[in-house]
């Protein structure tokens, strides 16, 4: 409950106060995969609560994906995981992937995945085709929601995917996954070839998330974009999260500015 003391602080320092208190929705702990031999990701733990978003940086090859796809059990063939995956208190790690998104996780993977063939609206129906088949009646619920979002989705509707821009794509795959109505929305590089100024339209948008709830975990190589969204951050370097803290906090740490912070500067 915002009291009258928290609700006279600045917009930001609120959304703190908000999601500092939120129930826990994910605890990972101990997470760690590898590729046959080769361990791409060691004893990770990390945590998100309800309308919080957490970003987990970090330099290329540092297993930020490997950790987003074992949380998701979308690890390739062969690859193997281990440790705790607990969602609102059960432990969903041994889960197939269609369990998880039923439950409320969803991933946004980096190369979007979208039917280049099939329109907007059509790509849109596919992001809720799980909640229908699980015979919801209001299955198409989000479809107004994730149009005032995203405004420019609902212009192109009935256009052809794969003629949308690089940001309207990305935007489009945040929407998908938005239609499975999830509690925990997972995000693998959402800037990927994108330019700054559209970068700042899409995390400014994701962070309008934290009003509904939805826990948003944001994996992402501008550290500076990411940090300047997020409300916690991990780092991650070979396989192992090394520092952990406020986002703000980490911005504003020197060794966090000199060794990711100087890249992405958009």
């Amino acid at each position: 409950m915002m009291t009258a003391a928290t609700m006279s602080l600045p917009l930001q320092e609120q959304a703190e106060v908000r999601t500092a208190v939120a129930p826990v929705l994910l605890e990972v702990s101990g997470l760690s995969a590898r590729y046959g031999k080769v361990a791409a990701l060691n004893e990770a733990t990390l945590s998100l609560r309800a309308g919080q978003i957490v970003t987990v940086i970090g330099p290329n090859g540092a297993g930020k994906s490997t950790l987003l796809n074992a949380m998701m059990g979308a690890l390739p063939t062969g690859a193997t995981a281990s440790g705790r995956i607990v969602f609102q208190g059960e432990d969903v790690g041994r889960m197939e992937i269609e369990e998880r998104v039923a439950r409320g996780l969803s991933l946004v993977p980096e190369k979007r995945e979208l039917f280049a063939s099939m329109t907007v609206e059509d790509n849109l129906l596919l992001g809720a085709y799980k909640r229908r088949r699980h015979g919801e009646a209001g299955y198409l619920d989000q479809q107004d929601f994730v149009y005032t979002l995203f405004p420019r989705l609902k212009e192109r509707r009935k256009q052809a995917a794969g003629t949308l821009s690089g940001g309207e794509r990305q935007m489009l795959a945040v929407g998908r996954a938005l239609m499975a109505k999830p509690q925990v929305l997972m995000l693998d590089e959402p800037s990927l070839g994108l330019a700054p100024l559209v970068t700042r339209e899409i995390l400014a948008i994701i962070s309008q998330l934290r009003s509904t709830g939805v826990a948003t975990l944001l994996v992402e190589q501008n550290a500076r974009a990411a940090l300047q969204v997020a409300d916690y951050g991990y780092v991650l370097e070979m396989g192992e999260i090394v520092c952990e803290g406020p986002a703000a906090v980490l911005g504003a740490d020197g060794r966090i500015v000199e060794s990711y912070l100087g890249v992405g500067r958009g």
